[in-house]
């Protein structure tokens, strides 16, 4: 049989396995290289062209379209083959989930490739806005389309969450299945859509976004496709769930650490309060001081704390302190304020402590409620040793005893020293009280802190005519000035008013001369009186603060000591190098103040005068010629002389 001429036998016994005939030979080489299907069309054109014979055309036609069956069934497992391994990429995606983006992105990535489409795009419901928004687009190139945000029900995606079925639109704008908007139609038209599909993203019965795949074409999606972007869908909405639920157990994992954390702090916290509670226990009953108190504190709060007195700690937080009655910051310290009734007696100061624990502060106020009653045992226990410092002062005010060594003996024992040089302080509260009770609760108050400072200062008190007397010693290079000053400041620190105080010049020999102590008492209170005089209530001051006034003040009229303090340096200096500036001060004052009238009445030049006067002016500074001050200079060059005479 010829070549040219298939008998239907041959194609019976070749679609029954036989050996394949001559027409199926070229179809088979276009199947091996994965011809397209326009090329299956050339063998039969090409029999055609040659003249063969109907039987061979019949037979080519025959075996080209089971040549495209194959081909088609080919291609459909090479699809289903990719389709396959994209969704078992995308799975083991899902499972080393670490970034929720990275895999929708590549999810949308190979629904668009898959399905060939020209953009693939995933939006998500917010509950919180209650609209939906692009979280994911691939091959998209408008601005807007990517920033879209619809309500709920518009547009496509809205009739998908509704019914939570894929929709597939072959023309968008044409379609009125589903509820056109501006905004969205504007996105759409951006970027140039036309074919859409679109499918749910389910958790459980919910819809919680959707998948879309869309031409710029007219295009009709088969069921195949529409089935493997709703297989997308569904790996899209685990990976959603996986990262939700991945979010919730880190979330919960870190609360719990935080809450173990708080446990453990808490834990500490209660430990170190214990530790200190027993701490404080034992010192209040082995008669611990403030500053034990402190240290036990500082070792358990792991920070230094100190007791300071009222006047040293800053008034402001001490003041907050002891209103609130909590510890107050200040800057990177604590301040709890230690008080008794309305009487502050000092803080317990945690200094660079900035991030206290609250627990921690109850500690530190505690051991501030501590250490004000260690101060009330301290005080009773020191009351009477301040009644006896009181007597001891009665007795020098009154001259009552005399022995010089009993005073001695009677002094060392409150830890007092007769023999060094004091000052009598006379000090009164200068706020007027509503009733007697008041006044009386006023006064003790004063007494007591006045008692407080007389006992760490070394010295006496004692209370008398309304207000308290205070026998302090001066220390070196200290003034009568500065200790009254410092005193009526401290006072009215501690009984919150005002107190003004007046001081003696210093007296020396006590045990001695104990009457110089009720001379001295007498000279502070008329400087006190003085000083309310003057308008100065709540100050303190000593007679040589009143210029010649503190001559009439002062109880010895200390003329010698104020003409020392006027011209002294000027008398010295005429001694050490014998000019004449005195007689020179004299002559100008009695001329009216007039260096040409003292040159004649001196029988010297003006230039002279002019040359002693500048000298005089170094000596006693700049504002010598000021009316107050030459008042007093001139009434102490008078007294110079009065005593010069005297002396003479």
């Amino acid at each position: 049989m010829s070549s040219d001429h298939v008998h239907p036998a041959e194609r019976s016994a070749t679609a029954a396995g036989a050996p394949l005939s001559s027409a199926e030979t070229p179809f088979l080489e276009l199947l091996a290289r994965g011809a397209s299907a326009d090329a299956y069309e050339q063998p039969v054109l090409l029999a055609r062209a040659e003249g063969r014979p109907t039987e061979q055309i019949v037979a080519l036609e025959q075996a080209k379209l089971l040549a495209l069956r194959v081909r088609s069934e080919l291609e459909g497992r090479r699809r289903r083959e990719a389709e396959l391994s994209a969704l078992f990429e995308t799975a083991h995606d899902l499972a080393g989930l670490r970034d929720l983006d990275s895999v929708l992105q590549a999810i949308v990535q190979r629904a668009r490739s898959l399905l060939g489409t020209d953009v693939a795009y995933l939006s998500l419901n917010d509950p919180a806005r209650g609209d939906t928004y692009m979280r994911v687009t691939e091959g998209s190139v408008a601005a807007r389309f990517q920033q879209l945000r619809l309500g709920m029900g518009e547009g496509l995606g809205g009739l998908v969450a509704q019914t939570a079925r894929p929709y597939v639109t072959d023309d968008y704008f044409k379609d009125d299945r589903f509820q056109h908007t501006l905004p969205i139609d504007a996105g759409v038209r951006d970027e140039g859509l036309v074919a859409i599909l679109g499918v749910p993203l389910m958790l459980g019965h919910h819809v919680i976004g959707v998948l879309f795949a869309a031409d710029r074409r007219a295009r009709v999606f088969e069921r195949e496709q529409i089935a493997l972007l709703g297989s997308f869908a569904a790996l899209a909405a685990a990976a959603l769930d996986t990262a939700n639920l991945l979010t919730e157990t880190r979330s919960a994992l870190a609360d719990l650490e935080r809450a173990n954390e708080i446990i453990r702090d808490r834990s500490g916290v209660i430990e170190r309060a214990s530790d200190v509670h027993d701490r404080l226990a034992e010192l209040v009953l082995r008669g611990g001081g403030v500053h034990d108190v402190a240290a036990a504190v500082s070792e358990v709060l792991d920070g230094a704390v100190e007791f300071a007195d009222a006047a040293a700690a800053p008034a402001r937080a001490l003041e907050a302190s002891r209103a609130e009655g909590h510890a107050v910051r200040h800057d990177d310290d604590w301040i709890a304020a230690v008080s008794a009734g309305g009487e502050l007696l000092g803080a317990l100061v945690l200094r660079g402590h900035p991030g206290l624990d609250p627990v921690d502060q109850r500690t530190l106020e505690r051991a501030a409620m501590v250490t004000s009653l260690l101060l009330l045992a301290r005080r009773s226990a020191a009351e009477a040793e301040q009644r006896v410092r009181g007597e001891l002062l009665d007795d020098l005010l009154d001259a009552r005893d005399r022995d010089p060594r009993l005073l001695r003996e009677r002094a060392a024992r409150l830890d007092a020293d007769l023999d060094a040089t004091h000052v009598v302080v006379a000090a009164r509260l200068e706020a007027a009280a509503a009733d007697a009770d008041q006044e009386a609760d006023a006064r003790r108050r004063l007494w007591s802190a006045a008692s407080h400072l007389a006992a760490t200062r070394h010295g006496l008190a004692a209370a008398r005519d309304g207000g308290t007397v205070l026998l302090l010693p001066l220390e070196p290079g200290d003034t009568a000035t500065d200790l009254a000053r410092r005193t009526a400041r401290h006072l009215g620190t501690a009984v919150h008013e005002a107190v003004t105080v007046g001081s003696s010049a210093p007296v020396e020999n006590l045990a001695v001369h104990p009457d110089a102590v009720a001379a001295a008492y007498e000279e502070g209170r008329r400087c006190l009186d003085a000083l309310r005089l003057l308008g100065r209530s709540g100050d303190g001051a000593a007679a040589e603060d009143f210029g010649f006034l503190g001559l009439l003040l002062a109880g010895d009229r200390d003329i010698s000591g104020y003409v020392g303090r006027t011209i002294g340096q000027v008398v010295a200096y005429d001694e050490r190098r014998g000019t004449d500036l005195l007689r020179t001060l004299d002559a100008y004052f009695a001329c009216g103040m007039s260096p040409a009238r003292t040159k004649d009445a001196l029988h010297v030049h003006v230039n002279t005068v002019a040359q002693r006067l500048e000298r005089v002016g170094r000596l006693l500074g700049e504002d010598w010629q000021s009316p107050g001050r030459a008042l007093e200079i001139q009434l102490a060059l008078r007294l110079h002389r009065l005593s010069a005479s005297a002396q003479r």
